[in-house]
């Protein structure tokens, strides 16, 4: 089985963990490149897939430069989302070439890793097609509505995927009022922690995350 790296980067601002992605994906296309999973938690920050709607984003920028929160738009899929403590952020670098050179299926597999990680907590999750792309829950308490609980969006460039998924663990979910998540309106953003009815950390999740990607991308796990 080969092995792949993985790295936390503890708490990140977006920018630094944006140019590292970058700095990887550069040295993949020169042929000196290494797959990596990285690992972070964000200051709080929204950030706009390459095709959003600036619309989406709710809140004022006064009140958002007021708080600190940093807004960029950038090349990944997808349209608005929220990054901030409390959710685990992870960034696979991969190679393509080496693994299945099909972009559906890419975006499946990152899916089933979030779906693995909930598994081993005991919370059911599934993922959905089409513009839902991302991985949901069912309410526990019927008629609401299912929930979101991790977002996902990549880009790809020569077959080198960056970006990734965020899920989350307990972040401050009224951030999620700032935007409309991922472009859908009346969506119900929920965390682990709030499924669970008990604190979760990052932390907590973080192994099973990992343990989770080797075996859905079928790789062995080595921390860097």
């Amino acid at each position: 089985m080969t092995a792949m790296a993985w790295t936390d980067l503890g708490r990140q601002p977006y920018q630094a963990v944006w140019d590292l992605q970058r700095t990887l994906v550069e040295a993949h296309k020169a042929g000196r490149g290494t797959d990596r999973l990285l690992l972070v938690e964000h200051a709080p920050v929204i950030t706009l897939g390459r095709r959003a709607d600036a619309a989406h984003v709710l809140a004022d920028a006064s009140a958002l430069a007021e708080r600190g929160v940093a807004v960029y738009r950038v090349e990944r899929g997808g349209d608005v989302t929220f990054h901030g403590p409390g959710q685990l952020v992870a960034y696979p670098v991969l190679d393509l070439h080496r693994f299945r050179k099909d972009v559906r299926w890419y975006s499946r597999a990152l899916c089933e890793v979030v779906i693995g990680t909930l598994a081993s907590f005991g919370i059911p999750a599934y993922s959905r097609k089409g513009i839902e792309t991302g991985v949901w829950v069912d309410a526990a308490v019927p008629p609401s509505p299912p929930g979101k609980i991790a977002a996902i969006g990549v880009r790809i460039e020569r077959w080198i995927a960056y970006h990734g998924l965020a899920l989350n663990v307990d972040p401050d979910l009224s951030c999620f009022d700032w935007i409309v998540p991922c472009g859908l309106a009346d969506v119900r953003t929920v965390a682990m922690a709030g499924i669970l009815d008990r604190p979760v950390t990052v932390a907590d999740v973080r192994p099973a995350l990992v343990g989770a990607f080797g075996a859905v991308f079928n790789v062995r796990m080595v921390r860097a």
